[in-house]
């Protein structure tokens, strides 16, 4: 593989199968193993500096694309290079130090901080397991990182719980957190979608403005495309374990090329009552992720759906200036 010196993170063949638990009955009768399709043969390229996201609804494959590009979770199949190296062929020695540069920001604001430690202590955590900082000097660092996401006079937070804290509040904590070891590659997991509407937007801008600060890459996933289209530079639209589009993030918001990325589109609200979008509906359910659908695994709910969509998998294919898609039509 040819790596380029942008290149951070390259994803290649991702798979996580999820063997589910038989019970009695399925023991007996039950000649196969079922294994839930969580993620099933993704590849892509995050290039230093970016927002790269990942949108699709839920049971799509998001979160556990981003554990698995952690190591948080250990991959079925698949590649994932950080800078070169591969991350599934490190030892725990070599997996510990990569940790330090890839790091995550938990969607619960709440339930990712432990309720017994005060917020100098989860923040300063890592700074003391990893050996970055002791004493006086973590103290001091914990404090810098307290100002940095917005919770001043530093010292009086410092001593607190987090249920003394609000959600937008705790969710600057966990930020913090995340960027005690000063990472190059944080993996943001839905990190406004439990958070009111009013503080969304001062998340956002606080995640923007550390990026620039700290020369952050992104991975955010999310399943609000307002936000998606707001943060990104590229997006990869995941449905039922694969992408079925990737493109820039001006491509896809300004020409979605694969129908469920379209009904996506005109999903977002607009604040104008003026402006009128045609509606593109999507009928059914998600098709199960132990038996997804043979062929397009879209072809279930598409509206556009012909002859062969049924039979043939679409492969992935760059439609010009790097918009992929996998669509038949």
């Amino acid at each position: 593989m040819q790596f380029l010196a942008k290149d951070l993170v390259i994803v290649e063949h991702l798979k996580k199968h999820f063997p589910m638990e038989k019970g009695i009955l399925g023991s007996i009768f039950s000649t196969t193993d079922a294994v839930v399709h969580a993620v099933d043969g993704i590849s892509f390229t995050i290039q230093s500096g970016e927002t790269f996201s990942l949108v699709g609804e839920t049971g799509s494959g998001k979160t556990t694309t981003g554990r698995l590009i952690l190591r948080a979770v250990e991959a079925t199949a698949g590649h994932v290079y950080f800078e070169g190296r591969d991350v599934f062929a490190l030892d725990k020695r070599a997996l510990r130090s990569l940790r330090r540069d890839m790091q995550m920001i938990f969607q619960d604001p709440y339930t990712s901080l432990n309720p017994r430690m005060t917020i100098g202590e989860i923040i300063g955590e890592p700074l003391e397991v990893s050996g970055a900082a002791k004493g006086q000097e973590k103290d001091a660092d914990v404090l810098e990182l307290l100002e940095k996401v917005g919770l001043g006079p530093a010292q009086e937070f410092a001593h607190r719980h987090p249920h003394e804290f609000s959600g937008g509040q705790r969710q600057r904590i966990g930020i913090a957190r995340a960027l005690a070891l000063k990472p190059k590659f944080v993996v943001a997991d839905e990190p406004v979608s439990a958070l009111d509407m009013s503080v969304r937007s001062e998340i956002l801008n606080l995640m923007q403005d550390l990026k620039q600060e700290f020369n952050l890459t992104y991975l955010l996933i999310a399943h609000d495309l307002a936000v998606v289209n707001y943060m990104s530079d590229h997006v990869a639209v995941m449905y039922l374990g694969k992408i079925v589009e990737l493109a820039s993030s001006k491509d896809l918001f300004t020409e979605p090329l694969h129908p469920y990325t379209k009904a996506l589109v005109a999903a977002i609200p607009i604040p104008d009552p003026d402006i009128k979008r045609e509606s593109l509906e999507i009928s059914g359910e998600v098709p199960s992720p132990i038996h997804p659908p043979q062929g397009c695994r879209f072809h279930t709910r598409c509206p556009f759906k012909k002859p062969g969509c049924e039979l043939t998998e679409p492969d992935l294919r760059d439609c010009g200036g790097g918009h992929l898609v996998a669509c038949h039509m």
